[in-house]
């Protein structure tokens, strides 16, 4: 059977995976939502007005949201269908794309419902993460010493269970 942390891991996944996968193709086509898309068309004007910067350097407001889109619909695939290690990495840029757009939000001064699920996502994925990279609990294996014939658990092991009441 299948420990918690793995499950919770597989559920994070998935869900993240599959919300990022949605809103990449809402921000590539109008297919899945005209409004939706229109926002988002919207919404990236703004950015690129609020930081010249991007003007600049020759991104206009349409490559910053398909960029981001395709970002978003690659990592979400990876974190719904690659095991492994992939995943991690897929979770860390998606995790750094949500930092950008929290940043974009506050910059052009969006109030908070705009994008309080970039930060309930964020944590998810800062969640998953961590969970995903701390180390699998394993039982301490109990090592016997024979002594005499008579089989004895080591003295640093003993130590540890003395106190403890034996149940029947």
């Amino acid at each position: 059977m299948a420990s918690p942390r793995t499950i919770t891991i597989i559920a994070l996944s998935v869900a993240l995976g599959l919300f990022f996968v949605f809103m990449g193709t809402i921000k590539l086509t109008p297919r899945l939502s005209r409004d939706a898309y229109n926002e988002m068309k919207r919404a990236y004007k703004s950015y690129v007005r609020a930081l010249p910067m991007l003007k600049k350097m020759g991104v206009s407001s349409i490559l910053l949201r398909k960029s981001i889109g395709a970002l978003e619909v690659a990592c979400g695939i990876v974190m719904t269908l690659v095991p492994g290690r992939p995943k991690d990495v897929a979770n860390f840029l998606l995790l750094l794309l949500v930092l950008a757009v929290l940043f974009f939000h506050q910059l052009v001064g969006d109030p908070l419902k705009r994008y309080a699920h970039a930060l309930v996502f964020g944590i998810l994925l800062t969640c998953r993460l961590l969970i995903a990279r701390q180390p699998e609990e394993q039982p301490p294996e109990k090592r016997i010493l024979s002594v005499n014939g008579d089989e004895q658990p080591l003295i640093h092991e003993a130590a540890s269970e003395k106190g403890k009441m034996k149940v029947s």
